[in-house]
């Protein structure tokens, strides 16, 4: 792996390694909205043998076991990893990563990725793998967030940061991170992974969160690409893009918070 890669893929492990936790308050009402596309995207059911690959805290492999899979989880973030033996009891989770699976040739059924492939330096590497894993005719599913013109949450946060802040701070280069939004992308990475009889829906999804300052203070500390580009503002930006963040979320005010379309692109293909 180059110097650049390997700059954005330690960034990122450590990243996950230190809000593991923070994510799994914040994040888990919205990512497991995900699971239930995903797993029929790749067939799983009673008796499917399953890797769950970037399995964070253990969302996707709970509710495949729910359905009667056998899973295998791994993460590169020793922290996820025991978040998900301890959400998933007996779950058999591993520290691996997505680019290098530690798992043998044709092992699986089936593997998913639930909101994992936009934080790899290499994404098209763990297509790949996930390919390799899988047994002739298996089929393989990931998800990615929309848009930020149409995941909200992604939007008003960038867009504030453009009006206030500086966009280009210096964070290690990756990716871009929305590359996958594009349903074009997602079959044309299935395609040369190897995959075939590809489909690419959007699944939509809401994410309430108690206010917007509640919503600011998740982006700040549960996140890690996005938390980064918050860091690297002087705080007299921060403040402005803080204000402007509360302003934008008037709109998706509830009774009891606010609630921000989040959609998901769901892609996946057959080997």
């Amino acid at each position: 792996m180059g110097g650049e890669l390997q700059a954005f893929h330690d960034f990122e492990q450590a990243g996950w390694q230190d809000v593991a936790e923070r994510y799994h308050r914040a994040w888990g009402v919205l990512t497991s909205q995900a699971i239930r596309p995903l797993l029929d995207a790749a067939g799983v059911r009673e008796g499917t043998l399953l890797l769950d690959v970037a399995c964070g805290p253990g969302y996707v492999s709970g509710a495949a076991r729910t359905r009667g899979a056998e899973v295998v989880a791994v993460d590169f973030a020793p922290a996820m990893v025991e978040l998900a033996r301890h959400n998933v009891p007996g779950l058999d989770a591993r520290v691996g990563d997505a680019e290098e699976l530690p798992v043998a040739d044709r092992s699986f059924d089936a593997a998913v990725m639930n909101f994992g492939l936009l934080h790899l330096g290499r994404p098209e590497q763990a297509l790949r793998e996930m390919h390799r894993v899988i047994h002739p005719r298996g089929r393989a599913a990931f998800t990615v967030w929309a848009p930020p013109e149409d995941a909200a949450g992604f939007g008003i946060v960038l867009k504030a940061v453009e009006q206030h802040g500086d966009l280009t701070v210096p964070l290690p280069p990756g990716p871009p991170f929305f590359r996958f939004s594009d349903p074009e992308e997602c079959r044309h990475a299935l395609g040369q992974a190897g995959f075939g009889d590809i489909a690419v829906r959007r699944h939509p999804q809401l994410w309430r969160v108690p206010s917007p300052e509640a919503f600011f203070e998740i982006m700040q500390r549960a996140t890690v690409r996005t938390a980064g580009l918050l860091r690297g503002q002087t705080p007299g930006a921060l403040g402005s893009i803080a204000r402007a963040i509360q302003e934008a979320c008037a709109p998706y005010r509830v009774t009891d918070g606010v609630e921000l379309p989040m959609p998901a692109v769901v892609a996946s293909g057959r080997k």
